[in-house]
């Protein structure tokens, strides 16, 4: 039985309001952000740059491009609006 294709690709982590989740794409939505962490739909969702702590509110049908790793790329964060 042979794995995935994903299950060898990079392994994402997305930080939702303080909690780690692993992520198996190289994008997540907005909606998807929500569903992962549980926030409710009426919320805004903010992407915050932990390095310059800038704060961007996500339009509904934006999509954040993710870099693997940690401690690599843009380290962001998500939270409600």
């Amino acid at each position: 039985m042979t794995e995935p294709a994903h299950a060898h690709g990079p392994k994402f982590e997305v930080n939702i309001e303080g909690a780690v989740h692993e992520w198996g794409q190289d994008t997540i939505s907005v909606p998807q952000i929500r569903e992962l962490g549980s926030l409710p739909g009426d919320l805004s969702v903010v992407e915050v740059d932990l390095e310059s702590n800038e704060e961007i509110t996500l339009a509904d049908d934006a999509v954040v491009q993710l870099k693997p790793g940690k401690g690599f790329g843009r380290k962001v964060s998500f939270k409600r609006g």
